[in-house]
């Protein structure tokens, strides 16, 4: 029987894992005889050693297989997802996963909650009176091969030893491991049985990844570890250094959605990274030989309706409503109180402090900053002006949708100082940086 504590000193001597070793370690997250104080010593070992390609492989799919692994041997189609490592305003998910899924893919999205300063795909799906996210693995199947596509949270099934792990690492300053932070994000995706993976890693202030080195070796170990775990993977970096699109808060974002879908508005920029993430899944999928005939097929599906049907179809299949397109805030709650945030000099909106407006939403009540938090779905921001917009003293540049009038006052302030203005017109960073391959 192999002690933990003498894979725990491998480790920390630099030496890399034997499979064995790292089988064995994963055993001892699900059954405890790996102690808190041995997972956190090992947590800190592999964040000082770091983890070959190979061992990072090895550790993945044991953390993939301490729970449930789904396979989808009656689909007729790829199997495709994507996952973001997460920003201000990011809703992504909802637009991608139903143009996908109008284009013949299959999409089984399992999603996590908001922490922290960041938005959670599940909370703002909770926005809306009656969904459900959480589905029997059984429900969940049939959802996907009935529409395409289903959203959903995850199970404390899948991949338990990631759970246990997390929870370490998370009091142990051990989160920032760029080997567990990919084992984390992918023993949990490649739990869904993915045949393509695409991966949005943001960088920027509003972003786990605050630059660019950081972002590149984030993306090579996801792409790396993925393909060697057998999916087509890619990476994708775009940017968080402001709100993506022009809302941030549960119910106003899934409004924006609709709005998206529906055609009645779509932000250049929001539009911009959905285009360029469902290209890709298109295209590793076999869906699209080359990236003008997947943004073809993206354009047709927008503009024919098609992807606003299949999100309408997984909105009313889950206990939604039926009329969620034509009627969005029937079923969501709106905020009390409605303020500008108006500007106070003439300038060039030049930078924006992601991180504190995301923080701003968590204040109103729209975030958690511990697991079990309540959130109030209806507050948020949203009309946001862009960076590089033009203003004058007066403009508004933002509304802020609180509960009250004096936590409004307070967000409109915070929101306000998040901003930096000046004279000339800065240069904006790119929507869209690079992809990043397996190699």
């Amino acid at each position: 029987m192999l002690l933990p504590q003498e894979i725990i000193r491998h480790k920390r001597d630099g030496l890399a894992l034997t499979q064995e070793e790292i089988q064995a370690f994963i055993d001892g997250l699900v059954t405890g005889s790996f102690t808190d104080a041995q997972v956190g010593a090992m947590a800190m070992s592999i964040y000082q050693q770091g983890m070959t390609v190979d061992e990072t492989v090895a550790f993945t799919t044991a953390m993939k297989n301490s729970g449930d692994v789904i396979d989808w041997p009656e689909l007729d189609g790829p199997v495709v997802d994507k996952h973001s490592t997460g920003g201000v305003g990011d809703k992504v998910s909802f637009m991608l996963s139903a143009i996908v899924a109008a284009c013949g893919g299959y999409v089984p999205m399992i999603s996590g909650r908001g922490l922290g300063h960041t938005g959670g795909t599940v909370d703002k799906l909770e926005s809306i009176v009656g969904f459900n996210v959480q589905p029997s693995l059984q429900e969940f199947k049939s959802l996907v091969a009935k529409h395409g596509l289903a959203i959903i949270s995850q199970t404390s099934n899948l991949a338990p030893a990631d759970k246990r792990l997390y929870g370490v690492r998370d009091v142990t300053a051990t989160v920032d491991s760029i080997a567990l932070i990919t084992a984390s994000i992918l023993s949990k995706k490649l739990s869904a049985g993915l045949g393509v993976l695409v991966m949005d890693i943001k960088v920027g202030n509003g972003a786990m990844m605050t630059d660019i080195t950081q972002a590149n070796a984030l993306a090579q170990s996801i792409v790396n570890v993925a393909t060697g775990a057998g999916v087509k993977t890619q990476a994708i970096i775009t940017d968080m250094n402001q709100v993506l699109g022009k809302s941030a808060g549960n119910a106003l974002e899934i409004k924006e959605t609709v709005d998206y879908l529906t055609g009645v508005y779509r932000e250049p920029r929001l539009h911009q990274v959905t285009v360029a993430l469902a290209s890709a899944m298109l295209i590793h999928a076999g869906l699209a030989k080359d990236d003008n005939s997947a943004r073809s097929q993206i354009e047709q599906v927008l503009s024919s309706g098609k992807a606003a049907e299949k999100f309408a179809d997984m909105i009313l299949a889950m206990g939604g409503p039926g009329d969620l397109l034509e009627n969005p805030w029937g079923s969501m709650q709106q905020a009390n109180v409605v303020q500008d945030v108006i500007v106070k000099q003439d300038g060039y909106i030049n930078g924006m402090q992601t991180r504190d407006i995301g923080m701003a939403v968590v204040a109103l009540g729209g975030g958690r900053l511990a697991g079990d938090q309540q959130i109030d779905h209806s507050v948020g921001f949203d009309a946001i002006a862009p960076l590089g917009t033009r203003v004058k003293a007066g403009d508004v540049i933002a509304r802020v949708h609180a509960k009250d009038s004096d936590s409004a006052a307070l967000a409109a302030s915070r929101y306000a100082n998040a901003l930096t203005l000046g004279e000339e017109r800065a240069e904006l960073p790119p929507v869209i940086y690079h992809s990043v391959n397996a190699g």
